[in-house]
């Protein structure tokens, strides 16, 4: 479980920046070069590369390497972690609020 939490909390580490997340929506679409991935950005290929090695790191997205070119691809396996603790939270919440529909039908029924 502890080990699920450190993806977990890794993943949305990752995900808290916009430059990064805008990455991992361009590679929903398939995969692609570093260099095409990094001409949306304002920011040199250096500080580009910084967020690839996070989003690499922490497993959301995987790159080869063939020659000089570096492809990136979503790990979409990875996002399904995040949806599963995504899903149990939507679950204990909705729980709740069927728990206080329940109270306040029945407050009013009898009250």
């Amino acid at each position: 479980m502890a080990q699920r939490e450190a993806v977990v909390d890794g993943v949305f580490v990752a995900l808290a920046d916009s430059t990064r997340r805008a990455v991992i929506s361009r590679l929903g679409h398939g995969p692609a070069t570093v260099g095409d991935l990094a001409h949306d950005f304002p920011m040199t290929l250096p500080s580009f590369m910084k967020h690839v090695r996070t989003l690499e790191a922490t497993g959301l997205i995987r790159t080869t390497k063939s020659g000089r070119v570096r492809t990136c691809e979503l790990d979409r396996a990875r996002l399904a972690v995040v949806q599963s603790w995504l899903d149990e939270q939507r679950r204990v919440w909705e729980a709740r609020t069927d728990r206080l529909e329940q109270y306040v039908t029945d407050s009013e029924e009898h009250p």
